[in-house]
């Protein structure tokens, strides 16, 4: 079976989730400048750091995932890093969906469902 969509969706996820994760780690000071206040009237305002920490780690196992899964497929065809990789993008993208709605940025969230559309494609071809 060709697994070229899958191979290019896993590559999409990859590349958005190492992208995001770099800039939290080199650049934290900088993204807490830009969150704390974008939070501030929410129930997250005093957890933004906290919730920043846990979302930079679900990043990470999605983007390690997507990473192993490409290798996975073009080796042996195998789909099991990928599914979770994309399923990991999934869960980041919704926790970033919640955070969006919540501080009611609306363009944000927008934005983070046309992210959504590949990561459950990437589901559905991977599993």
């Amino acid at each position: 079976m060709n697994n070229t969509a899958s191979i290019l969706i896993l590559l999409f996820l990859a590349i958005t989730f190492i992208i995001s994760c770099h800039e939290k780690i080199f650049h934290w000071k900088e993204a807490m400048s830009w969150m704390i206040p974008h939070f501030e009237k929410t129930i997250l305002k005093n957890l933004v750091p906290y919730a920043t920490g846990i979302l930079l780690v679900v990043e990470l196992i999605a983007a390690i995932f997507s990473v192993i899964g490409c290798i996975q497929l073009y080796i042996n065809g195998g789909r099991e890093f990928g599914f979770y990789g994309a399923v990991f993008s999934c869960i980041s993208l919704l926790m970033m969906l919640v955070g969006q709605r919540l501080a009611k940025d609306y363009e944000g969230a927008k934005t983070i469902a046309i992210y959504f559309v590949p990561a459950v494609l990437g589901v559905f071809l991977l599993s």
